[in-house]
């Protein structure tokens, strides 16, 4: 993975959106629609009663930012050809369209989501992190040979490749599992309705990821996942381009 992808590049919301509006002629070759939405966007409002019923609880932030998921997510259906109305849940999972593959995710007031479209095949996951973790969290984590990675270009450079490592893995843990969400994790991934839950490693640091020049390639046993991964003002967007 080229050394620029885990440095910051522009900064605040408008700098976020507009790092990740360049990316969607790249998502829209991967078979991805992208969508965004800001929780001040005045078009984050439910989509129907049951949006409205899980929205009702939450606390404003909260609220804002999951209504503003969802907006995501239906401006991405949109950018592959297909609608979606309302997105309920099912525990903390969003219930998706039948047979549609989709994720969300969430960070400082701004949403993203991917849809994939009819000629991909595969799994997909997504997330963004706009925001350090703390260097505690890195034992939740990391594997051995992943602390170490972080820790050879200096302490600066420390934080930004435990948020890389931490949002590639995230990434992959939502394609692999979509029905529920890990014990460390941030974000909200999503399923088909009606689909089984899939058996997976309960902690993000049950996975194992590793850089190259390509993203990052996170494995679970025998199974492994290219993500790709983009700086994104001052943090990190990562989506699964496909099998590795």
């Amino acid at each position: 993975m080229p050394e620029s992808a885990v440095r910051p590049a522009g900064t605040g919301a408008d700098g976020a959106t507009a790092s990740l509006e360049r990316l969607r002629t790249a998502l829209a070759a991967g078979g991805l629609g992208l969508g965004v939405a800001g929780a001040d966007d005045p078009a984050a409002e439910p989509a129907g009663p049951r949006e409205a019923e899980a929205a009702r609880p939450m606390p404003p932030r909260r609220r804002r930012e999951f209504l503003a998921g969802r907006l995501a997510a239906r401006r991405a259906f949109r950018a592959v050809g297909a609608e979606c109305g309302e997105i309920p849940r099912a525990g903390r999972a969003p219930v998706f369209p039948p047979g549609s593959r989709a994720s969300i995710s969430h960070s400082a007031g701004l949403a993203v989501a991917v849809v994939s479209g009819e000629r991909r095949a595969g799994p997909v996951g997504c997330d963004l992190e706009l925001r350090p973790l703390p260097a505690a969290a890195a034992r939740l984590v990391l594997d051995p040979t992943e602390t170490a990675w972080t820790h050879a270009a200096g302490e600066a450079e420390a934080a930004a490749r435990l948020l890389v490592l931490f949002s590639a893995k995230e990434a992959a843990w939502k394609a692999w599992q979509p029905s529920a969400a890990p014990e460390r994790a941030g974000g909200t991934g999503g399923r088909a309705a009606g689909a089984p839950p899939v058996r997976g490693p309960r902690t993000l640091r049950a996975l194992h990821a590793r850089c190259h020049e390509h993203g990052v390639r996170v494995e679970d046993g025998g199974a492994a996942l290219l993500v790709g991964v983009r700086p994104v003002a001052g943090g990190v967007f990562t989506w699964v381009v496909g099998p590795a």
